[in-house]
């Protein structure tokens, strides 16, 4: 089923999400990020959203621009933003300090050389870690992101393309 399928299949109480998925897939509606971030980043976020059609759909999209290297690099950033999200979002929210002075001891390799730049990595992982609602993560990412010089712009939309694509793969989900 492609994108189009799929947004077709939005049912009318979601046509916000129909415009908004048009909007943040598109550079003029995703100010601050390339084409080929904005297909990325989607691509993270419809992993991190489980919807497995919604999911081939955005890499059918993403690969439009991405090299195979670049696709696997995106799923990287699900796959390791799965793993961490849940670590530190809990040492974050567990209110013993004793947990986060101690070595989270995690493999995370795939960070030195994920597939793709370092900067859509970075914001992928951000609005991954925007999906799965850990806050560590998030300010982490987002300091790296500023401290790099993508605009708070860049920032905002890659958090847009977060809400977008899980509010889709949401609704899809249970049509």
């Amino acid at each position: 089923m492609s994108l189009q399928d799929l947004r077709n299949a939005l049912p009318d109480y979601a046509k916000d999400m129909k415009l908004n998925l048009d909007s943040v897939l598109s550079e003029g509606g995703s100010p601050g990020l390339t084409p080929k971030q904005i297909r990325a980043i989607a691509l993270s976020c419809a992993i991190a959203s489980r919807y497995a059609p919604l999911v081939a759909a955005i890499q059918e999209f993403a690969a439009e621009q991405l090299s195979a290297e670049e696709i696997n690099g995106a799923k990287s950033a699900a796959a390791i933003m799965a793993m961490n999200n849940i670590y530190y979002r809990a040492t974050h929210m567990i209110h013993n300090d004793e947990y986060g002075q101690l070595r989270a001891g995690l493999r995370m390799n795939i960070m030195a050389n994920p597939g793709i730049d370092k900067m859509t990595f970075e914001l992928a992982s951000l609005a991954v870690s925007a999906i799965n609602g850990c806050g560590a993560c998030m300010d982490s990412h987002e300091r790296t992101l500023r401290q790099h010089e993508i605009s708070a712009q860049g920032v905002q939309s890659a958090l847009k393309i977060a809400a977008v694509v899980h509010a889709v793969a949401v609704t899809l989900e249970q049509a």
